[in-house]
Order: structure tokens, then sequence, then C-alpha cells
């Protein structure tokens, strides 16, 4: 393996690692590009000139640095043993979510989840009413109204459109950062559940809702 293959690595830094949306570009010694790319002089570019290039004017249209201190911080974070803590923690969380979920008749795609979210097959899930299963549109815009964030997104063998989708993705990053842990699980999807099998009953949806802001009221985003 030939240096400039091991040199670039692009690192998200949201979701787990808790950073602001956006990456970082990394690269050690300088060397000259691989791709034969030339100055108008006719001299081989650096690969960095080729990377910077690529960020500004390419792709970025400043560097922000505000964004620039928190990637800083999501990194000083990362090498605290808490972070090592939370990352256990995340795993726990997902593992026994994604049981919970198929305990209650969910599909979990693959059965479980190795990392920190899971993607489930509504179509699976009997209603109680006798209607066709929910789209992930509808469980995601749903579960909003009560407070609970999900995303709606294609499943395997999906027959519905990307902007209707027949699943949900679920994680468990965000609740383990403001301090949940096992014990909080089963009652998480208790309410989940409760909120898309009372999908159309707005009084419903607004006991969740209230369930939700008091039991988060004892984890705040910021302490």
């Amino acid at each position: 393996m030939t240096h400039y293959h091991i040199a670039i690595l692009l690192q998200l830094l949201h979701k787990t690692l808790r950073g602001p949306r956006g990456g970082m570009i990394m690269m050690g010694k300088d060397f000259p590009n691989p791709f034969g790319e030339k100055t108008p002089k006719g001299e081989i570019k650096m690969m960095s000139q080729l990377l910077d290039a690529a960020v500004f004017p390419g792709t970025q249209g400043g560097p922000l640095e505000h964004v620039i201190a928190a990637k800083a911080v999501a990194y000083g974070e990362a090498l605290e043993d808490s972070f090592l803590k939370y990352g256990v923690q995340v795993m726990k969380n997902a593992k026994l979510m994604a049981q919970c979920f198929v305990d209650k008749g969910y599909k979990v795609i693959s059965g479980g989840t190795d990392n920190h979210c899971m993607l489930i097959d509504l179509r699976s899930k009997k209603l109680p009413n006798g209607e066709a299963s929910l789209t992930g549109k509808l469980a995601e815009n749903t579960l909003v109204k009560a407070d609970i964030t999900v995303n709606k997104n294609m499943v395997p063998f999906d027959d519905k459109s990307p902007f209707v989708t027949s699943g949900i993705r679920v994680g468990a990053a965000a609740i383990t950062t403001r301090g949940l842990k096992e014990k909080h699980i089963p009652k998480i999807v208790n309410l989940i559940d409760k909120v898309l099998m009372n999908h159309d009953n707005e009084k419903v949806i607004l006991e969740v809702r209230k369930e939700v802001n008091k039991m988060m009221k004892d984890f705040p985003l910021f302490a």
C-alpha cells in the first residue's frame, strides 16, 4: 500500500461523535498528487492543493470558526475515558431497544443491531383497527407530535417511494448522551408503540407528549 492510499481520512463528526455536522480531511506528509493534475505552469500539484481547492471554493463558501471550535471540543471529549463509557452504553441501549421492538411485534432488519441504530420494517406490525400498516412518513410525523424524533427510512424490498417509505430508523446515541440507560429503554419503546398504535388519536398522542417531557425533564440537553 502506497503512502497516499492511507494519508487521507474523512471523519464525519456528528452522530455518535456528538460533534457538529460536517467533516474533516486529515493527511500525513504532503506528496505530489497521483492523478497528474498540474498547475498552469505545468508543475505537478501537491495533494494538499487538490484538497484545499475541493473544499474551497469547491464545496464550502468560507471557514466557520465556531464550527471548527466545536469540532475541537468533540475530539477533546473523544479523548476522555467518559467517551468510551458513553460508547459502551450506546451499544447496551441500542441492543436492548432493538429487542424490545422485536418483542412488540416489529421487524428489526437483521434481527437486532450491532451499532447505535436500528431499521424497523413497519409492515410487520399489525394495527389494532385492522388497517394496513403504517408508512414511515406517517410514523415519523406522528411521533414528532409526541416530541419523539425518528426518521422515515426505506427497507429492503420496499414497495413505497423514498418520500413515503415502509420503515423508520431509530437511534440510541442522543438519549444516551442525555443520560438514559437500560432501565429507561422499555418505557421509551412502549411510548413509541403507543403513539404508533394510536396515530389517529390526538388525545393519546398529547398524553404521550406530556409523559415524554416529564421523563426527559430529569435529563436536560445541557447540564
